[in-house]
């Protein structure tokens, strides 16, 4: 993947005063590190990966592999079609490793691992990120990283990391969405006399690149909440692109500029009134 050399990232002073919610509407958030095939991988691997974290996490689920997408720049078209491509030399199956308090799994196939944190109760707070989220994930790929090395199996080498926030907002009408957007205030519809009614929904996909990083995909879609059956307005921002190095120390690089992209896009993109039902604090 060829991208600018440009710095686009903000300086550790700047990144310090990034903005923060005490009650922000996020639900969900993973961290993924794809690379390529592991060699010597097979099934019986993940049941003695299992045994090293089952006792904080002791359930499963098995599901289909992810087919992941990369971020390209440049490449030709049959290039960036061949990350959909299955390796049949490699058993086509991904598990879910459940914590104990099912609010974190580690997902684990032959050629990613994601960490994931979910709000499963409503009265669930989202915890810092720097003090939960990014510091399990950095045990966990340590960790993981340790059972390939006393399995004999090469060391992972990184295609790509991907970091996502999903973000539900009660309520899918056009004044939700109009409060949730400020931006869509010139949006057509909006205006008093205009030709065209108010819009009766809103779905976009739209994405910023992140000079020498990858890319920032922002998606807004009308939607409706599994556990309740009510109508939301789904808010996902997903940082993804290679880092400079597969060590632990690149990958972390790389996520703190992805999430950093992630909070002040997310900041930007929404409205100084949502901010307020957010309570946000800088």
């Amino acid at each position: 993947m060829e991208m600018s050399d440009e710095s686009n990232v903000h300086t550790n002073t700047e990144a310090a005063l990034m903005p923060d919610f005490d009650d922000p509407p996020v639900v969900e958030t993973f961290l993924s590190v794809s690379f390529r095939d592991l060699e010597k991988w097979g099934i019986p691997h993940y049941g003695l990966y299992w045994n090293n974290i089952r006792s904080e996490y002791p359930k499963f689920e098995l599901r289909p592999p992810v087919l992941g997408q990369i971020e390209t720049f440049g490449e030709s078209h049959d290039e960036a079609e061949a990350v959909f491509e299955l390796n049949l030399n490699q058993p086509p199956v991904r598990i879910w490793f459940i914590h104990g308090k099912a609010n974190r799994l580690i997902q684990l196939q032959n050629d990613r691992l994601i960490f994931n944190w979910r709000k499963v109760t409503g009265d669930e707070k989202y915890p810092k990120f720097d003090e939960c989220i990014r510091g399990e994930f950095q045990k966990e790929w340590i960790r993981f990283r340790e059972f390939l090395d006393s399995q004999s199996i090469p060391a992972p080498t990184v295609t790509q990391c991907e970091i996502s926030y999903i973000n539900q907002i009660p309520g899918a009408s056009w004044s939700t969405l109009k409060a949730l957007v400020s931006a869509l205030n010139e949006w057509p519809g909006s205006k008093r006399n205009g030709f065209l009614p108010i819009p009766e929904d809103l779905q976009f996909n739209t994405r910023y690149v992140i000079a020498g990083h990858g890319r920032l995909h922002v998606q807004l879609q009308p939607a409706i909440r599994t556990v309740d059956g009510k109508n939301i307005i789904q808010l996902t921002l997903t940082a993804r692109g290679k880092p400079r190095s597969s060590d632990t120390e690149g990958l972390m690089q790389w996520f703190d500029i992805g999430r950093e992209w992630i909070v002040r896009g997310f900041t930007e993109f929404t409205s100084e009134e949502m901010h307020k039902s957010w309570r946000r604090r800088q």
